[in-house]
């Protein structure tokens, strides 16, 4: 176990490069010894600062690297984890600013849930989430990185609060029990024109696993889902660079849209 005074100097490291918008060598080339429930206090350390600092909400939580073609573009062969805040989310059709909020952003399409209960592992099954889920609803995640490069290790992205950037939640919300989540079909648009397309199966073969085992890794960590939050689930296609100008567009058969522009 990394000594507590590391874990914070590390966590505040990544909070000041989110703030000035610069990134980090690697946390994997730096602290040989570093495991992943190591990353995961540094990355509570780096949340707090938000929460204390900035006076940032935590408003829900994410899984990430969930689909291969994402684990194997990023070299990071499981998922990670960790927490929204307020301060991240867009509404649909949003304007978001790159510079001095992003570094090197990509955009993910993925099925977000909507949480009606509390729940909290271990022992979360499929069922129980969706017995807990209120809604889901189409969305954007911007993932960033604040490593060089985007030169990750699961150790480096799970310390980086999950590549965590911010987020955009598509205005139709639906009954998940109305749907087969697995066999539900994004289809993604970048500036106008066709890019990518994804199931519900490629998270883990169903979103409402990667959720359970979301439920069960944090409830390892006495750390339990709130009634109200929205949980992000991973995406459905490989990650898309974003630069400003570029707009993204979304569409979930069934479900419904999301989009939003890059300034």
């Amino acid at each position: 176990m990394m000594q507590q005074e590391r874990i914070q100097a590390l966590g505040d490291e990544l909070y000041e490069a989110l703030r000035a918008g610069r990134t980090l060598p690697p946390l994997t080339d730096r602290e040989s010894g570093i495991t992943i429930e190591d990353a995961y206090h540094i990355s509570q350390r780096m949340v707090e600062r938000r929460v204390q600092a900035d006076g940032e909400t935590i408003v829900g939580k994410k899984i990430g690297v969930t689909s291969k073609p994402v684990q194997e573009m990023l070299g990071v062969f499981q998922p990670d984890f960790g927490f929204l805040t307020d301060a991240m989310e867009y509404p649909d059709g949003a304007a978001i600013p790159v510079a001095g909020n992003l570094i090197q952003p990509r955009a993910e399409g993925e099925i977000a849930f909507r949480l009606k209960r509390d729940l909290a592992g271990p022992g979360v099954t499929e069922q129980d989430v969706l017995d807990a889920t209120a809604t889901i609803m189409p969305c954007f995640e911007i993932v960033d990185s604040r490593i060089d490069d985007w030169q990750i290790k699961i150790e480096d992205t799970v310390a980086d609060n999950a590549s965590c950037g911010v987020y955009v939640l598509g205005g139709n919300e639906v009954d998940p029990r109305d749907f087969d989540l697995p066999n539900l079909k994004m289809t993604i648009f970048k500036n106008g024109e066709y890019h990518s397309e994804g199931l519900g199966s490629a998270v883990q073969g169903n979103p409402l696993t990667a959720v359970a085992w979301l439920a069960n890794t944090l409830g390892e960590f006495g750390i339990p889902f709130r009634a109200g939050e929205v949980i992000l689930s991973g995406s459905l296609a490989p990650l898309i660079p974003v630069v400003a100008g570029d707009r993204m567009a979304l569409e979930i058969e069934g479900v419904g849209g999301c989009s939003c522009s890059f300034v």
